[in-house]
């Protein structure tokens, strides 16, 4: 799925009056007063119930608009409320997955940043700083990936929210680090270590083409929703695995050293520090099946 010619992203799209907000919360003692009751599971419950009632409805025609998302790519309904349109299903004519047998595709519409692991790495994840152990909280799990691949899908609030299995196989249980849920924007940087506080689950897979591996999600400032629909399961690629409830948020695929080789175009915007824009379903890479096969 998606245009011939992948694109490369920009800065993530926040708005005059969404940058005032942020640089009130944190730059300003009362508002980071508010920020810590904001980031309150309470203050995330309320915020979620209003977001699936019907006086959220009045949210949405505005920012379709505003995005310019094109409505004629998904199910043709009345939304309930503003939670329900965030997760709309594409038409499945519009789901399109790579059918090609080594194909590594895309668990989501996002933008693309490929690394490379190591012990000593660091990865921008929502505009903060990982290693792969603190990313998974697991040290042991994390050495079997150096020398692999972490790939990091950011989402945009105009993305399609759903997310799906990149390859065929069968996964453990998922597994969920509770956290404070913060901004995603840099400012927050300027006075907070809040990467470690992210929610996020993943779960440890087996895979058709490349063996072991991690599919992850996280979630950001008053998105503590991560709906994965399933624990310890077989899938198969392209399958719907979940989807993430209202704002930005973020997947993260780990792969281990020799299993994949990535598009050139990835790689070479990955270089640069640009990500690429990639469609759910999109090839973006291959297996090694000599290697893969051995894993």
């Amino acid at each position: 799925m998606g245009p011939s010619v992948r694109s490369r992203s920009g800065e993530e799209y926040v708005s005059k009056s969404d940058e005032k907000t942020l640089e009130f919360l944190y730059g300003n003692a009362f508002g980071r007063v508010l920020l810590k009751a904001a980031n309150k599971p309470f203050t995330a419950k309320v915020v979620g119930r209003y977001m699936n009632s019907r006086f959220s409805k009045r949210r949405i025609e505005k920012f379709v608009e505003e995005n310019g998302i094109d409505m004629s790519l998904y199910e043709e309904r009345e939304y309930k409320s503003y939670n329900d349109f965030f997760t709309r299903r594409l038409k499945p004519e519009n789901l399109r997955v790579c059918s090609d047998k080594d194909a590594l595709v895309a668990p989501c519409d996002s933008k693309l940043t490929a690394y490379t692991i190591s012990e000593d790495s660091v990865f921008y994840i929502k505009n903060a700083p990982y290693s792969a152990a603190e990313f998974l909280k697991d040290p042991a799990l994390a050495s079997e990936f150096n020398g692999g691949y972490m790939l990091v899908f950011r989402l945009t609030v105009d993305n399609y929210h759903r997310y799906c299995y990149f390859d065929s196989g069968t996964k453990g249980e998922n597994i969920h680090i509770k956290g404070v849920l913060h901004t995603v924007k840099p400012v927050s940087l300027e006075r907070y270590d809040y990467y470690r506080q992210n929610c996020r689950e993943y779960t440890v897979m087996q895979t058709e083409n490349f063996g072991k591996a991690i599919q992850a999600e996280i979630g950001a400032m008053l998105v503590g929703k991560i709906s994965n629909l399933s624990g310890a399961c077989a899938f198969v690629r392209g399958e719907e695995k979940g989807m993430f409830e209202f704002g930005g948020s973020t997947v993260v695929v780990m792969l281990r050293k020799g299993v994949a080789v990535l598009d050139e175009d990835i790689v070479r915007n990955s270089a640069e520090g640009v990500e690429t824009a990639v469609h759910i379903g999109e090839r973006i890479g291959s297996a090694v099946r000599a290697e893969a096969d051995d894993v």
